[in-house]
């Protein structure tokens, strides 16, 4: 069987067409990251919300607020898109499905501010903290933020023993022909 995810939320074939095509593969990775952030939290149930495999650990609905808002800080503060007030970031009753729907609904238009933006302005320096990096560093420091979060919820399931969906790849609970991971030195030598 093909590679085939479970779930979508943002197919292909809605990723607008960035201005600028070098940048394409930006905006189709946050629209990627999107959907495997989704898929990741499709995993839980609304009963897990308050679950957390150590007391120092984030409860899952916190990580769920967290990529919520932080995203809606990255985009907001330091990359200039336009984006609701804080407040209007979380839905009014969290669960699952409505952290889910709500994370998509806010990427949508990101997905448009950013292909409608030249080379320029992803060249250009803002301030992120107490730096000043350039756009295109912040929007990937995003992504790699949006990654350590899904990855920290990945291992939820697991310690959880529910299954992990694939994001990159095969897992231990989703396979399909054709995949070929690289777990040997062999593998890694290939041509």
């Amino acid at each position: 069987m093909p590679l085939s995810y479970a779930y979508t939320a943002i197919p292909d074939a809605e990723i607008p067409t960035a201005t600028e095509p070098l940048l394409q593969h930006a905006l189709e990775t946050y629209a990627s990251e999107t959907n495997k952030v989704v898929s990741v939290w499709r995993e839980f149930h609304d009963n897990d919300l308050s679950s957390r495999p150590h007391a120092r650990a984030s409860t899952v609905g916190e990580i769920l607020k967290h990529q919520l808002l932080s995203e809606r800080r990255f985009f907001g503060e330091f990359l200039g898109a336009p984006e609701p007030p804080p407040e209007g970031v979380l839905p009014q009753t969290l669960t699952i499905a409505s952290a889910s729907e709500r994370l998509v609904a806010l990427a949508r238009p990101r997905l448009a501010f950013l292909a409608r933006q030249p080379a320029a302005w992803w060249t250009t320096r803002v301030r992120f903290f107490d730096v000043e990096r350039d756009r295109i560093w912040v929007f990937w420091r995003r992504v790699l933020h949006t990654a350590h979060h899904r990855t920290q919820l990945t291992v939820y399931l697991r310690v959880m023993n529910r299954p992990v969906p694939a994001t990159y790849g095969p897992t231990a609970d989703v396979l399909w022909s054709g995949a070929d991971p690289t777990n040997t030195v062999d593998a890694a030598g290939r041509p």
